[in-house]
């Protein structure tokens, strides 16, 4: 019988990922880069595997001198009075009337 328990799952966005990682781990503090951190903390918390992008997204608070608390109230801060993502389909303020 096979062992299936402490097997490391492979991400299916890791590749896109890291390289957003690669970014960050040499990047400046921003919003968008916050808010880039808080959504990787947020998608690889608790995932089985991805531990490459675990320990960097660990690195990337410690070089920036943040703990996960810190950068979640910073992000919901940025998030409450700017507009960090940009809508790639159409502009926030046009209404969809189809």
């Amino acid at each position: 019988m096979a062992e299936t328990g402490n097997k490391d799952q492979q991400h299916p966005l890791h590749g896109r990922d890291r390289q957003l990682v690669n970014s960050l781990l040499t990047g400046e503090i921003n919003d968008l880069n916050l808010a880039e951190l808080a959504r990787l903390r947020i998608r690889y918390r608790g995932f089985p595997g991805a531990r490459d992008i675990q320990k960097d997204l660990d690195t990337i608070l410690r070089q920036w001198n943040l703990t996960e608390n810190a950068l979640f109230e910073k992000t919901r801060q940025i998030h409450a009075t700017s507009v960090v993502y940009k809508s790639r389909s159409k502009r926030q303020d046009e209404e969809d009337w189809n």
